[in-house]
């Protein structure tokens, strides 16, 4: 590959398959304070497999408490998509009240730290690799995530709390004003 030339793929290109990677804070969990994910790698993204993912979470810090005892409050920051929406989800929710929800306005994804996560995975582990199946492609990803999670480490904004909500209320393209 040549500098300033496309990448081209051959004539017989095959995918072989997608996978889905939910992560806790998209199915994958982002833990804030240390940068450490727990993610769930799911053949599709319907509320079934949201919902398993949410019962990972839960298991993996069942026993993470405060200081007098109680467990803690686990923030959960989603999209709008579907799957986060539907019944059996808002159900287990209810359920399970240590779980917080905060889902992000449409077009904001951004807000959603682990939106940067995705992008330092896709960047670094996904993006122009060949794999000659899904299982392929599910391993180079949890390979991704072990290795993140050996030298994980917090992410810090580089906006301050006043700068954010100025971005969220420019006028967008798609207003001409006239």
């Amino acid at each position: 590959m040549l500098p300033g030339l496309i990448e081209r793929r051959s004539h017989d290109y095959v995918r072989h398959g997608t996978t889905t990677l939910f992560a806790a804070l998209a199915f994958a969990a982002l833990e804030i304070a240390t940068g450490k994910v727990t993610a769930g790698l799911k053949p599709r993204h319907r509320n079934q497999e949201f919902l398993a993912f949410l019962k990972q979470i839960e298991r993996a810090y069942r026993y993470v408490v405060e200081d007098d005892g109680e467990p803690v409050e686990l923030h959960l920051v989603m999209d709008n998509y579907a799957a986060h929406k539907h019944k059996n989800v808002r159900d287990w929710l209810a359920d399970n009240p240590r779980f917080v929800v905060h889902v992000t306005p449409t077009r904001a994804s951004w807000m959603n730290l682990i939106e940067v996560w995705f992008s330092l995975i896709e960047r670094q582990a996904i993006h122009r690799g060949v794999y000659g199946s899904v299982k392929d492609l599910n391993t180079k990803i949890r390979t991704y995530i072990d290795s993140w999670n050996d030298r994980a480490h917090p992410f810090a904004w580089t906006k301050t709390a006043d700068q954010i909500p100025k971005h969220t209320k420019r006028n967008g393209t798609s207003n001409a004003g006239h």
